[in-house]
């Protein structure tokens, strides 16, 4: 037994209640547990930043493009960079990786801090920061999905996502909230300091995790690949390993679809707030919070599955989360539009984990960071792409435009999908069908 092996039997120990740790099984696991609570306290000090920032460039330029331009800038790097950053996932310690990213990302978060606390801070001073954030995420995303396989067994993976993307929205729950407090109260310039001291919790769970793979594991599982020619060093291995397989490739179209628009949900809330609802800094943090807890409970529904995933979950998946965006789209007055925010959130969210669940359960273990690097690059390089044109969308047509737009054109792409995988497997049962009725070739009758 190898002394990763021995630690995962060390560490999974059950310490919680038998009925707990059938349903949240992967809780079981020490390295999990504080991995998911460092998550918990930078992932709200994320969504406290994020909504810090979209009101701040708001307010210094009165544009939605400007706000979309800023979820761009933050994005665009997951372009350049993104399957390189897949690559270097398979190549060095996860965890050496994840320690880095979260230093740098507490800096940036400290310099916008002191720039917005001096008074002196310009939206080209976002911008950029926002620039420096997104290549610092670009290694941060496919590296931290693809660690959590190395923490926990792969029957309890998609337990494990479901419960990250959990803190994720308790994160986006309480984030919009507490950023919304915080900029009414003291100012946006302390909503970035409060981020920036949250990453002590993500860096503290990293330096007391044992057991996880050193350099010379994550070196030896590498060249043993590449000796059954199984692993080439390049990043075409995992671009081609996804486009060949319909399990990764199909989710990974939707989330495409999907990411154009929801990606940058925050910039079509933030104009409903100020202009169709005119309800401020607190309305667009009660907006977002209600989708967070939406999103909650859809996490937390997901971690209770234990029927196996099937790309026909994601279709349907897909069809609940545009109709929500589209129902809510009508909605004439703010409380029902809120109501329906919650569907949003939990669709949303149902999606998204069941779409990263079957990607990363259908990904071998030496590629896998590079087929998380290509889903990664498609989710957020579409939500780059898509961040300005959902606030051009907001500002030349109204939030309502924008938000109907965010589900009828995924709603198009699900429906092709669907269709797509409902022909293919009428065609694979129609051959079976034909190939169980031939005769085998010894039993055909020899003409005379």
């Amino acid at each position: 037994m190898s002394s990763t092996d021995a630690a995962s039997v060390r560490i999974s120990r059950p310490l919680l209640p038998q009925h707990f740790s059938r349903t949240f099984p992967s809780l079981a696991n020490r390295n999990f547990r504080l991995l998911l609570s460092g998550l918990l306290v930078s992932g709200t000090g994320g969504w406290i930043q994020r909504i810090a920032q979209d009101w701040l460039v708001l307010t210094l330029t009165n544009s939605p493009t400007a706000v979309g331009i800023t979820t761009a800038c933050q994005f665009v790097p997951t372009l350049v960079f993104g399957l390189h950053a897949g690559l270097l996932a398979d190549r060095l310690p996860k965890r050496l990786i994840l320690l880095i990213t979260q230093l740098s990302m507490a800096a940036t978060a400290a310099i916008l801090a002191v720039l917005a606390l001096s008074g002196r801070v310009q939206v080209w001073h976002v911008f950029v920061l926002a620039g420096v954030l997104g290549v610092v995420a670009a290694v941060d995303n496919p590296t931290r999905q693809s660690f959590v396989s190395e923490v926990v067994p792969g029957s309890q993976l998609p337990n494990a996502i479901s419960l990250v993307s959990s803190t994720f929205q308790i994160g986006a729950m309480a984030g919009p909230v507490i950023g919304g407090v915080l900029m009414g109260t003291v100012g946006a310039g302390w909503a970035f300091a409060v981020n920036a001291a949250t990453f002590t919790a993500p860096l503290t769970a990293l330096l007391l995790m044992r057991g996880t793979p050193t350099r010379a594991d994550t070196r030896a599982r590498h060249l043993a690949a590449t000796a059954e020619g199984a692993g080439r060093p390049g990043v075409r291995d995992g671009l081609r390993y996804a486009v060949s397989t319909p399990t990764v490739l199909w989710p990974v179209v939707m989330v495409g679809a999907f990411g154009f628009f929801t990606i940058s949900l925050p910039v079509t809330l933030a104009a409903f707030a100020k202009d169709e609802f005119h309800s401020g800094a607190s309305g667009l943090g009660l907006l977002n919070g209600v989708v967070a807890l939406g999103a909650l409970g859809g996490a937390l529904t997901t971690a209770r599955r234990t029927r196996p995933l099937r790309l026909r979950t994601i279709g349907k998946a897909g069809t609940a989360l545009a109709t929500a965006l589209l129902v809510a789209a009508l909605a004439p007055g703010q409380l029902l539009f809120a109501v329906l925010l919650v569907a949003v959130g939990a669709a949303n969210l149902g999606f998204l984990t069941s779409a990263q669940s079957l990607v990363q359960l259908a990904a071998t273990d030496h590629l896998r960071g590079r087929v998380v690097g290509v889903y990664m690059l498609v989710f957020i390089g579409s939500g780059a792409v898509g961040g300005p044109v959902v606030g051009w969308l907001a500002e030349a047509y109204g939030p309502r435009a924008a938000l109907l737009a965010s589900g009828a054109v995924p709603a198009v792409v699900t429906v092709l999908v669907c269709r797509h995988l409902a022909r293919a497997a009428s065609l694979r049962l129609g051959l079976t069908s034909v190939s169980v009725r031939l005769p085998r070739p010894s039993l055909v009758p020899r003409s005379h």
